[in-house]
């Protein structure tokens, strides 16, 4: 399948694996680049240039084809080394850049000189045609279905796809509710030129984390994700547990009066403990509701292969089939 995307971060199918906190390693990205999509390190989980440099270089060993790094700019109080993690990434020959959170503009010179695609997340039109609008490559349209943060606006994206379509000049691609066959040719059919997974992914052979948080999202229907931060329009979209409901009933007895200190221990530094230990109540973790969509783990190959033949077959067969000659 040949569509903007393929053609301009030179990759076979039009799918692209998210940037993910504590799975988004090089074993991830290499089995998904492998399998002809597009892989992609995350740089703050590594935290360090150091650390992320080497993990670059382990990636290039394990696959010769294009992968990317996800940068995140978080409005935090002990900022990374953004400078140093875009040098890592230059001098690491990556050719594209997944950058998500707050405005990337700051890094785009650094990024575009190297002759690095950028494609920014994005959670609205508005922010989609900013991002096209100080050069970036291409977007990822986030909608209110994703986990993470689907921003504060909760437009689904059988309304968000089509507007981006309409307003939009840069390719983007669809993220939030994409796992299958029937994901990539929706997603076409609204304007998008591929589709990006996150939750699906992490429900793989090769994802580097614990049993049981595979098999939690296999468990899981499209009823049991939670929206927490809501109060603090820092919304997220996580899988349910004890911690998630402990949260919840935080930000009820607040109310107004919630500040992020009162649920820190619920959501802050979690994740080692849930993708490395399996410890499923000890926090929230982002987890969209595509869960509802996943029943099984694969490999990267076997899934990817999977959609693209029941895209092909949607595309030629079913749709083909329902047009009077």
């Amino acid at each position: 399948m040949k569509t903007r995307i393929t053609e301009l971060f030179g990759i076979e199918h039009p799918i692209i694996q998210g940037g993910m906190h504590y799975v988004g390693f090089a074993e991830m990205a290499a089995a998904v680049s492998n399998a002809g999509g597009l892989g992609i390190i995350t740089g703050l989980t590594l935290g360090t240039p150091e650390k992320l440099a080497a993990e670059i270089a382990k990636c290039r060993e394990m696959t010769d084809r294009p992968f990317g790094v996800n940068l995140t700019f978080l409005p935090v109080v002990n900022s990374p080394d953004y400078p140093g993690l875009v040098k890592a990434i230059i001098e690491g020959g990556v050719k594209v850049v997944e950058t998500a959170g707050n405005n990337p503009q700051a890094v785009l010179p650094y990024l575009k000189d190297a002759g690095i695609k950028v494609i920014h997340k994005c959670t609205s039109v508005r922010h989609s045609l900013k991002a096209q609008a100080i050069g970036c490559d291409a977007v990822s349209v986030d909608g209110f279905e994703c986990g993470g943060h689907p921003g504060e606006d909760d437009v689904p994206n059988f309304i968000l796809l089509p507007r981006a379509a309409d307003e939009l000049e840069i390719p983007f691609v669809a993220s939030g509710g994409m796992a299958d066959g029937r994901s990539l040719v929706a997603a076409l059919a609204l304007g998008a030129e591929g589709m990006n997974m996150g939750t699906r992914f992490i429900a793989t052979k090769e994802a580097p984390v614990h049993e049981r948080v595979k098999q939690a999202i296999v468990a899981a229907s499209e009823l049991d994700t939670r929206l927490v931060m809501r109060p603090l329009r820092n919304t997220e979209r996580v899988l349910t547990n004890a911690a998630v409901e402990d949260l919840l009933r935080i930000e009820r007895e607040k109310g107004a009066d919630l500040k992020f200190e009162d649920i820190i221990e619920q959501v802050a530094g979690v994740y080692p403990r849930i993708m490395r230990e399996g410890d499923m109540d000890a926090g929230a973790w982002s987890c969209g509701m595509v869960a509802g969509l996943i029943d099984d783990i694969p490999t990267c190959a076997e899934l990817i292969a999977r959609i693209m033949r029941d895209a092909e077959a949607i595309i030629s067969e079913r749709l083909n089939g329902l047009l009077v000659p």
